[in-house]
């Protein structure tokens, strides 16, 4: 095989087979088990020339497929002149290696194409630091199959500090680098992980906050930019969606909350993105609200909705209010299915967020886990207290201020959960009977 065919994981604009094999815990589409690899491949910009398909009950250990597979799959790359083959399945970089020498091209995994889809649609510096984290944390224990650059350094090639000096082998003084370099980034993703959490705390203090969750390609950021004006790009591809952007949804009757929309999710994510993902996720993570998006008009949602549920368990946001959108009635030739997901899911919203059909429903589902059930309330607050006054002032309706020595009673329209919020603060805040308690504070 060519010198240096590894060095480029970027497979846009180049002939691609797709490969793969099925086992019999394999958890895609069984009547089309290439179909999202398909379009990842098509997100990525490869022009697939050509399929292949095996079922064994497990890998052949060296080269994954079956010999008499891996001679087919050299055969179409050879009548293809195509550059890469992708595989659906993870494979060890041993046997990235041999097949690479077996068929003559290059072999690129599941997880190493969605890494190379993000690394191609990252904008924000805390994208492209994520994905850069993830891409060398999949490459570092890759280094001997991937990089031919094994020679020896000589006594006149550059070593320096950090190096052993003359007889170690090139790879070693990478994989010294690729640490360090890890180490930086990762105390670099630390660092924005905790200013994000700042941030989303203290929204989370000012604002009632709704999170967009979905499968990539649900139709989260049609549906954000619907109801927000927001103008953010959406398209009908998977992950046209990378950076979380967060902005003000006005349900009306001043009633406002902080909608933000999220990264899709996507079968067998690499748990390297999910990590590093992490901070981007910070919204969905301790939202007040999630809103799960579904597409109903693809035919395996039920899939994608136990994906969805599983990633936020895995991102720690399994014990969030969650409400089932149910996106796309527009593209249903008929409403069967659509039934039956209502009857499995009761309190689902269909609507469609290219139509607007069905968002009166959901703004009305939302302000409801706003308020909580509303009530009309008399507070006493000392005066001093910016931090439930402002909070008073952002959360609830002020009907009547009477002040007084040091404290103003505020006759207020408030929702149980904005109430359970203030209590929560610990701050001055108290109804007229405990004025005269011992606990004259609720969070106290």
């Amino acid at each position: 095989m060519e010198s240096g065919l590894r060095e480029q994981l970027k497979v846009s604009e180049e002939k691609a087979v797709l490969a793969a094999l099925l086992l019999p815990d394999f958890g895609g589409n069984a009547h089309d088990p290439l179909d999202e690899l398909r379009s990842l491949a098509n997100t990525a910009g490869a022009v697939v020339v050509d399929e292949l398909l095996q079922k064994r009950t497990k890998p052949e250990p060296k080269t994954f497929l079956g010999k008499g597979k891996v001679g087919e799959l050299a055969a179409m790359v050879k009548l293809h002149d195509a550059q890469v083959a992708i595989f659906e399945n993870d494979l060890s970089p041993r046997q990235i290696a041999n097949l690479e020498e077996a068929i003559e091209c290059k072999v690129v995994d599941r997880s190493e194409l969605i890494l190379d889809i993000f690394a191609a649609r990252a904008q924000t510096t805390e994208a492209k630091l994520q994905v850069e984290l993830a891409q060398l944390e999949y490459t570092f224990p890759r280094l001997r199959a991937m990089w031919s650059h094994l020679e020896r350094i000589t006594g006149g090639a550059p070593t320096g500090i950090g190096t052993r000096g003359p007889g170690e082998q090139q790879l070693e003084v990478d994989r010294r680098i690729v640490r360090r370099k890890l180490a930086q980034m990762r105390r670099e993703i630390e660092e924005i992980q905790q200013r994000k959490q700042r941030e989303v705390a203290q929204r989370n203090l000012d604002h009632f906050t709704v999170g967009l969750v979905g499968y990539t390609n649900a139709g989260k950021s049609t549906l954000f930019n619907t109801v927000t004006d927001a103008g953010t790009y959406a398209d009908d591809k998977l992950f046209a969606t990378l950076s979380t952007k967060t902005r003000e949804w006005k349900l009306g009757g001043g009633d406002n909350v902080m909608l933000s929309d999220t990264v899709g999710f996507v079968r067998d994510l690499p748990h390297h993105l999910v990590a590093s993902f992490k901070a981007t996720l910070e919204e969905a993570i301790h939202a007040h609200l999630l809103l799960v998006v579904l597409d109903v008009s693809d035919p395996h949602c039920l899939d994608q909705l136990r994906t969805v549920t599983q990633t936020l368990d895995d991102i720690g946001a399994g014990d969030q209010p969650r409400r089932l959108v149910l996106n796309k009635i527009d593209r249903l030739d008929h409403n069967a299915d659509l039934l039956v997901l209502q009857n499995e899911h009761p309190d689902a919203i269909p609507l469609s967020a290219k139509t607007g059909r069905g968002l009166d429903a959901l703004v009305d589902a939302v302000r409801v886990a706003m308020h909580g059930g509303l009530q009309t309330l008399t507070l006493t607050v000392d005066q001093a207290d910016g931090k439930a006054l402002t909070f008073l002032e952002n959360r609830a309706e002020v009907l009547e201020r009477d002040y007084a020595d040091r404290v103003v009673h505020l006759t207020v329209k408030i929702g149980k959960n904005q109430l359970d919020r203030l209590r929560a603060l610990g701050t001055t805040a108290r109804l007229p009977e405990e004025n005269n308690t011992a606990t004259s504070g609720w969070g106290r």
